[in-house]
């Protein structure tokens, strides 16, 4: 009888990973670095007579490949409009989604670069043109099978997980309350806008998925792509009290703006995205927490002292949804 493994990724030795890539009509010189991922699993794979690529192994059971093979064809999508993307690159049958065994993987090219100095207006500027061009083409059509970043499938699901196997006993009630409240906030101000656009967005678009080479940004890991108010890719590159916050949003929008009409109501809506993101974090670490990767990571992970600063944070983010809005300089 073959023994399972205790968890999906642990088929991934160095012999499966070049033995996954060679079987798509590549040869390896060898050459493995595992590279920082905790969703998925990603390595520079060195190719003989060629460039390094990337080979990313997508996490069992997350997405669909109905939904992997749209994130992959919106990438394809903005690279043919000359978008500083990094797109998968397609197999001998022009699929992009490759299968290995038991799991899914895409390839990559590789590339370098570093992270945005968001403290620079003419920086600030480039992005907000390039998401400007992003979201034009986003706006186009919808997603079908990608999710609707919203209070559902960031907020209640995860608020229930955490609830039921994951707050010590001690802070079951207050956890209960706060967040609660925090969700009634949310859901509230997206009942407020009932219509404004939903566009096919990057999704995660925090500074860690930018690599800036030369005078132009690179966008990566469109894993959470979903259908989303354009703000949700631009709340994240903000930083700061109020008045900076303020400055940088403008150096964005006077790129975005060039290529992209932005409907100033969403800027009601960062806070409430803030709230999500800080609800789903807690119940992603959660649902992974028997990841033997997260062990090691993460190892403070559902202590008490996590879950009295998480719901710190939670009450901290009532006050901030509170708040008026940023405002368009």
């Amino acid at each position: 009888m073959t023994e399972v493994p205790a968890h999906p990724f642990a088929v991934l030795t160095p012999d499966f990973l070049l033995a996954a890539v060679e079987a798509q009509g590549l040869v390896c010189d060898g050459r493995l670095t595992a590279l920082n991922s905790y969703e998925n699993r990603v390595y520079q794979v060195g190719i003989e007579d060629g460039e390094p690529l990337i080979a990313k192994f997508y996490r069992p059971g997350r997405w669909s490949d109905a939904q992997i093979t749209e994130e992959h064809d919106f990438c394809v999508e903005l690279a043919a409009l000359e978008l500083p993307v990094v797109a998968p690159l397609p197999g001998a049958d022009g699929a992009m989604l490759r299968h290995y065994q038991d799991l899914r993987f895409a390839l990559f090219p590789r590339r370098g670069g570093r992270a945005p100095e968001l403290d620079c207006p003419n920086t600030l500027v480039t992005l907000g043109r390039t998401l400007g061009r992003i979201h034009s083409a986003g706006a186009v059509r919808p997603f079908r099978h990608r999710e609707r970043l919203d209070a559902h499938s960031r907020g209640h699901h995860s608020i229930e997980l955490i609830a039921e196997d994951f707050i010590p006993a001690g802070l079951r009630a207050a956890y209960a309350s706060v967040a609660r409240e925090v969700l009634a906030r949310v859901e509230a101000a997206f009942a407020a806008l009932p219509d404004i656009a939903w566009i096919r967005s990057h999704g995660d678009c925090h500074p860690g998925n930018l690599l800036w080479r030369d005078t132009a940004p690179h966008f990566v890991d469109f894993d959470d792509a979903a259908m989303a108010p354009a703000i949700q890719d631009l709340w994240m590159l903000l930083s700061g009290e109020r008045a900076q916050a303020e400055l940088q949003l403008a150096e964005l929008m006077a790129g975005y703006l060039e290529f992209h009409d932005f409907d100033p109501r969403e800027l009601r809506l960062i806070e409430p995205l803030r709230a999500l993101r800080i609800i789903h974090y807690a119940a992603w670490l959660a649902r992974r927490s028997d990841d033997p990767a997260f062990l090691q990571a993460f190892p403070w992970f559902n202590t008490e002292r996590y879950w009295g600063e998480h719901i710190l944070a939670l009450r901290e983010q009532l006050a901030a949804l509170a708040e008026p809005p940023l405002r368009l300089l």
